[in-house]
């Protein structure tokens, strides 16, 4: 093997001094080792050479490290080793280390990619016993509403009609009823609002249900286009897409056509290959670029033609989130490497890393075009300014993993929810939270502000949070009092998506029952309902508020046609 001399090791170290501008440094070292007499010709020696000797070197360990371990298994793009390593550790020490570093991240990847998958496959065989015992009961009871309307008919023929006439008023009155209590109490009861009968009747037909296939691996987010007819979904098979929903479309079991669908490899070649899952995605404001975070660490660009703009690169984590601010300059990546990123996206260059969190990002949302919260693992949440060094605020009062943060249409208020069954809401004027909401028996997955109150298009309606729990209920609160309004138990699972409707007056949940429900606010009840064939980990409205977006475990998207 080829090795240096110490007389080549010299000139390369005094012409790093001389380029470095430590001239007396240079002076000292070209008179002891006698630079002058050496034979080098210095007209051969590029600049910078000594750091593309020792840089060459690194790369040439890390690469010794990485092919002689034997934990093929693992496939990630990002490295394991700091420079400081490779320098101070021989070749043995760094196979161990980064035997170690894969065998913790494939385990903590696995924990959270297979988290939902778990989930589903518990419910599901649950799901089914549920809804056989549920078939019997209806059975029961319809034979029981039989034999009573029967023996009513012997007794008395006038109340034959009166009998028919009252029973759904009856229910309803009791709906309304317990609505109001539910607004006044300070303990109010969870509210029945699901019955079967109604499930039955408000049953979206097939024909108004368009599904999208093509996805080959669960499929985790989507998002409709703020401005146009362009839904975007993101799979775990390594690709996004956009498709075009056209007015008027909708059709059952749609095998669609590459005319309406692009597909957005986030790998050359065959997609599933593993740590390139699509985990997040967001339109910009103006609906003419879509950004994907995915669980390689790399954040992309795409136009809507489905052309990759952007590689974004510096975390060394996967991404969970990432949003745009309103502007649509800056893109805000948040990921398990514990950091977050702000991204230029004129320049293609990131901005500003913000390193203040100790576990992984979950979750990012701007207040305004400059600021912006973040939460994690840790418990914590901070409020960030680009071009701060310091975090503006810390929120600290979480005992568990924040899953979601959220501000509400006017950025004065920021809503959290934790594995610590609480959802909390702060404010930039204090430390401390304003209110703890406690109701849930179970971890709380996911929150939204609806599109009302003062400074929204619908300002003569309440500001209320709604917030979605593994303890199958969605809740509504009012912000003020910090009391709930009412609970919505219409489902038998896990809730992990909401969506308001973008006048305010309907919700929209996803659970891993299979069933997406749309609920009047008004009325406080289920008035559609859609059963899939997998767990929904999304739904989304689209702007005109006539169609819902769903995303399903079973590789499949859904579109809902609404039209009330």
């Amino acid at each position: 093997m080829t090795s240096i001399t110490s007389v080549e090791l010299n000139y390369l170290v005094f012409r790093y001094l001389q380029e470095s501008g430590f001239t007396h440094s240079a002076f000292a070292l070209g008179y002891e080792a006698g630079i002058n007499k050496c034979t080098i010709d210095g007209n051969m020696v590029p600049p910078g050479a000594l750091i593309t000797f020792v840089q060459k070197g690194i790369q040439y360990l890390e690469m010794e490290a990485n092919s002689s371990n034997s934990d093929a298994d693992v496939d990630e793009d990002f490295s394991f080793l700091q420079p400081l390593d490779l320098i101070t550790k021989d070749v043995y020490e760094l196979r161990q280390m980064i035997k170690d570093k894969k065998k913790n991240l494939h385990k903590d990847r696995d924990k959270e990619k297979h988290k939902d998958k778990e989930f589903e496959r518990e419910h599901e065989r649950e799901s089914a016993r549920v809804r056989e015992k549920d078939r019997h009961e209806r059975e029961k009871e319809s034979e029981k509403d039989r034999e009573r309307v029967e023996k009513e008919k012997e007794r008395d023929k006038q109340h034959e009609n009166n009998a028919d006439r009252e029973m759904v008023p009856d229910q309803a009155d009791k709906n309304n009823v317990n609505h109001e209590e539910n607004g006044n109490s300070a303990a109010p009861e969870p509210m029945e609002v699901c019955t079967t009968s109604t499930s039955q009747a408000c049953e979206i037909p097939s024909s108004d249900v368009m599904i999208l296939e093509g996805h080959t691996s669960e499929v985790c987010a989507c998002a409709w286009s703020p401005t146009g007819s362009l839904l975007a979904s993101g799979s775990g098979d390594s690709t996004a897409r956009i498709w075009t929903i056209a007015e008027g479309t909708s059709r059952s079991s749609v095998q669609n056509s590459p005319l309406n669908v692009l597909v957005l490899k986030h790998v050359k070649g065959r997609t599933n290959e593993k740590s390139k899952d699509v985990t997040t995605l967001d339109w910009n404001g103006e609906g003419t670029v879509l950004a994907t975070g995915s669980y390689d660490g790399q954040a992309r660009i795409w136009n809507t033609n489905g052309e990759l703009k952007t590689t974004l690169s510096k975390h060394k984590g996967p991404i969970f989130s990432l949003k745009w601010n309103k502007k649509g300059d800056f893109l805000l990546t948040g990921s398990c490497d514990k950091t977050a990123i702000v991204w230029d996206v004129k320049t293609e260059e990131w901005r500003q890393q913000f390193e203040f969190h100790s576990g992984p990002i979950l979750d990012v949302d701007w207040r305004n075009n400059l600021s912006f919260a973040t939460s994690s693992t840790d418990n914590m949440i901070y409020v960030c300014k680009v071009g701060d060094t310091r975090p503006v605020k810390t929120f600290a009062g979480h005992q568990g993993e924040v899953n979601c943060v959220k501000w509400d249409p006017t950025g004065s208020l920021l809503a959290s929810c934790s594995d610590d069954i609480s959802a909390k809401i702060w404010s930039m004027k204090q430390d401390k939270h304003v209110h703890d909401l406690r109701e849930h028996s179970k971890e709380i997955y996911t929150i939204r502000w609806s599109p009302t109150g003062p400074g929204t298009n619908n300002p003569n309606q309440q500001l209320v949070l709604a917030s979605a729990s593994f303890d199958s209920t969605v809740k509504l609160w009012d912000v003020e009092l910090g009391k709930r309004i009412c609970s919505l138990n219409g489902h038998r699972d896990p809730v992990y998506s909401l969506a308001f409707s973008p006048n305010g007056e309907y919700l929209a949940s996803g659970s891993l029952d299979r069933c997406i429900n749309i609920w009047s606010l008004k009325e406080v009840k289920i008035v559609k309902t859609y059963t899939g064939n997998g767990g929904i980990f999304e739904v989304c409205w689209n702007k005109e508020g006539d169609k819902i977006a769903a995303c399903f475990a079973n590789n499949t998207v859904c579109v809902l046609d609404l039209r009330m």
